[in-house]
């Protein structure tokens, strides 16, 4: 997402990820007709694609912006899928997508997403919120972190660090 701010010619532009918040009141999970859309023990929020009957109803209950509905399956360099997508991409058309923390990744004992593991400026750090010991819960309070949305009341899992 981008947001800009200011007035011409003392302008800014940020770009903000929006990844799934994984929220502690998942207002996703709740409008999902088909119960596809769950929570686990962890906290992860997931859609289970052979659950998905496409309403977007989901879509239009996040505040987030973060569910996207699969209009059809194409590569990333467009068309068709190259081999290594072939392997990786699990979207269905006439579904909803969203991010998973990679969760397959943390259940084969793998600790971080990809996302984090290749960012090269390490300004994505994952850990246990509950843990007030953790990395993340050390950088939320030093950095003065804050989820976005707080008004939306649906406690996300994701903070913006200042």
């Amino acid at each position: 997402v981008l947001f800009r701010s200011g007035k011409y010619p003392n302008t800014k532009r940020m770009f903000i990820p929006t990844l799934c918040m994984h929220c502690e009141d998942a207002p996703c999970l709740r409008a999902c007709p088909t119960k596809a859309i769950t929570k686990r023990t962890d906290g992860i929020v997931l859609v289970d694609q052979t659950k998905c009957c496409g309403t977007r109803a989901c879509v239009a209950a996040c505040p987030y912006g973060a569910m996207n509905y699969v209009h059809e399956v194409q590569g990333a360099f467009g068309g068709e899928l190259i081999q290594v997508e072939q392997k990786t991409v699990k979207a269905t058309p006439g579904t909803v997508q969203k991010c998973t923390f990679c969760v397959h990744r943390i259940d084969a004992g793998r600790y971080e997403p990809a996302c984090v593991e290749v960012c090269p400026t390490k300004a994505r750090i994952f850990g246990d919120l509950d843990d007030p010991g953790s990395e993340i819960s050390h950088v939320i309070r030093d950095r003065n972190g804050s989820p976005a949305r707080p008004e939306a009341g649906t406690g996300p899992s994701v903070y913006y660090l200042r």
